[in-house]
């Protein structure tokens, strides 16, 4: 049994990922891989996501230029989520051009953007 073998992989042949700043220990963003992104991730030292929305890899900024060096993988208990601790370059990892992706907090009963924009998403992506 390799170690991939050994990753709890849902029916969609995924997992769960969460990514992690190095630095600073705060969560980056939640994303999903299969077992071609996680091995990728592993031989590269470069985050490689799957993207279900698109049906294909995605190399953490290949678009952007904002990518995730990676520091650590580690999974958890169950083997049925994996942690990247990452260097993320250019201080942006969500692609509304926000250092994170967990920007909104419930305050009394509603969702409050609490982080700001550092760089306009269409200066990023070039919409």
């Amino acid at each position: 049994m390799t170690w991939l073998d050994q990753v709890a992989w849902n029916n969609d042949g995924l997992v769960p990922v969460i990514a992690q700043e190095n630095s600073s220990g705060k969560i980056l963003m939640f994303a999903w891989m299969n077992r071609e992104a996680l091995q990728l991730t592993r031989e590269t030292g470069h985050a490689v996501y799957y993207s279900r929305s698109r049906n294909k890899l995605w190399h953490k900024g290949e678009e952007s230029g904002h990518t995730q060096i990676v520091h650590d993988i580690r999974l958890d208990c169950d083997n049925d989520v994996v942690l990247l601790t990452v260097e993320q370059q250019g201080g942006i990892a969500c692609h509304t051009g926000r250092h994170n992706c967990f920007f909104q907090q419930l305050q009394n009963d509603d969702w409050v953007t609490v982080e700001p924009v550092i760089k306009d998403p269409k200066a990023i992506y070039h919409e």
